[in-house]
């Protein structure tokens, strides 16, 4: 086959140089009718391409072989076998013939197959606070030197691509609802629709076309923000290919290389640094003329107001252990000596818990994630220690417990006494009823005058409980006596003479 320098050689020699078909035929080593071919075709390129490839040994086994290779299209992604597979499959029926007609036979069968079309996409154009699409990622970090897989949501406002990225431990309906809480506070607005996929904590069952079965705490979220929440077909992840590539875009600029952070409010600091950074510093794909930050800008006054924070918690019973303690996510928290007894309504958010009964909280902490840990409210147990004062000393509750100042000295000086114990389990107790302010005044006053005894401060406590003495009532100037009444008892005897 002549290859493409040799056809500009002899175009050249000819042409430029006016050498005959004989002397082009001796310098290159070429035959006439090749020369005479190039020059009166005026081609630059000649290809050959086999009019019918024979298949001696294939031959037989076409029919076969296609039949393996629909039966292998049928099957799953994940279950389909490679095409070597198939070669081995045919060869076990007793072809004898080599791998490389099969894979043309195999590679010309996928490309006459009408159904085998590339897959084409339509644009897609959104108008200003019309849209945004979520989705989550799971992520690399280092966090206080522990390596850590983060779940990052993501937040993409459709018409100026606007991003926003958070991290959480978890993946939960509560981390969903914190998500788009600081969306929708850092966008200073909600779009009227929300694009998503078909995640478990947004919908409930998957129906017939569009129509899906919403979780009702979802929904409630969305009626907050005035959002319509739409899912995506199953598996069909370009119908929200803006999020799909920020997927991949924040996992390129932000994680790589592997982010090192002390804690998960560091990491989203950063994070939503780099955001700006980003939207500051890109072209929108469509306005070239304008920055994403400046598309967000011109947005913003589209988007639907932010409605202020949603209540988004999870909420699920529990009991209550003899020891205060409420068992959740693997770990336990403490609620008030008078919640014993009675189940509890746990509610989760993203950042804290919050635990209720009856409709008063008896119980709020700050959420702790992994396994077997134990987080202590020592105020909580304070009234079993009216009952078991030696409980002070060796109770886990009160372990590192650091109380405001002038009770803490009022401990020290009070654990060298024989009942120093009772006498501190005392002082305790009063803040249930006067409160710490109060009780933080009364032990600062104990100890200006130089005493630290339970009985003087709750006796200082005894005595601003008490009622302040009356008032004195001022008379006017105007209803004062200018002058003043002089005694007269005769005017008495005149009313005694009638009688």
């Amino acid at each position: 086959m002549l290859v493409v320098e040799t056809v500009a050689k002899i175009r050249r020699l000819h042409r430029v140089q006016g050498k005959s078909i004989k002397a082009i035929c001796r310098e290159l080593g070429i035959s006439r009718k090749v020369v005479r071919k190039v020059l009166r075709s005026g081609e630059t390129e000649f290809r050959y391409s086999r009019a019918r490839q024979p298949q001696p040994k294939l031959g037989p086994w076409q029919a076969e072989l296609e039949r393996l290779l629909t039966v292998n299209e049928a099957r799953s992604r994940r279950e389909r076998l490679t095409l070597v597979r198939v070669y081995e499959a045919l060869r076990g029926l007793g072809y004898e013939g080599g791998y490389d007609a099969v894979r043309r036979h195999a590679r010309g069968w996928q490309a006459s197959r009408s159904t085998a079309v590339a897959a084409a996409f339509v644009p897609l154009s959104f108008a200003p606070g019309e849209a945004y699409q979520f989705d989550w990622s799971h992520e690399v970090v280092l966090i206080g030197g522990t390596t850590v897989t983060v779940k990052v949501a993501h937040a993409r406002l459709c018409h100026s691509r606007m991003l926003f990225v958070r991290a959480y431990p978890r993946e939960t309906q509560e981390m969903v609802f914190d998500a788009h809480d600081r969306a929708f506070a850092f966008f200073r607005g909600a779009c009227t629709r929300g694009i998503y996929d078909n995640m478990r904590t947004a919908v409930d069952a998957i129906l017939v076309g569009r129509d899906r079965v919403y979780n009702r705490r979802f929904l409630r979220m969305c009626s907050h923000y005035l959002v319509e929440p739409v899912a995506c077909s199953p598996a069909s992840g370009w119908e929200k290919g803006q999020v799909e590539n920020q997927v991949g875009l924040v996992r390129e600029r932000f994680f790589t290389p592997r982010l090192r952070v002390r804690s998960y409010e560091e990491l989203n600091a950063l994070l939503l640094d780099r955001c700006v950074a980003h939207a500051r510093a890109s072209r929108h794909p469509e306005m070239r003329e304008r920055t994403v930050w400046e598309a967000f800008e011109t947005e913003r006054p589209s988007l639907v107001p932010y409605a202020g924070r949603f209540d988004g918690f999870h909420a699920v019973t529990a009991a209550v252990s003899k020891t205060c303690l409420v068992r959740f996510d693997n770990n336990k928290y403490s609620v008030m000596a008078s919640a014993v007894g009675r189940p509890v309504e746990i509610r989760a958010y993203a950042d804290r818990i919050e635990l209720r009964q009856d409709g008063r909280v008896v119980g709020e902490h700050r959420r702790v994630f992994g396994r077997d840990g134990t987080v202590f409210d020592p105020w909580h147990y304070v009234p079993v220690l009216a009952r078991k004062p030696g409980a002070l000393r060796n109770g886990a509750p009160f372990k590192d417990w650091l109380l405001p100042g002038a009770l803490e000295r009022i401990r020290r000086k009070l654990a060298s006494a024989s009942d120093g114990d009772r006498q501190m389990v005392e002082v305790l107790t009063a803040v249930l009823d006067d409160g710490l302010a109060a009780v933080e005044a009364a032990c600062a006053e104990a100890l200006r005058d130089g005493v630290h005894s339970a009985d003087v401060i709750l006796n200082i406590l005894a005595r601003r409980r008490e009622p302040a003495p009356p008032v004195t009532v001022l008379t006017p100037d105007a209803l004062r006596l200018r002058h003043a009444p002089l005694a007269d008892c005769s005017r008495y005897d005149s009313l005694r003479g009638g009688l």
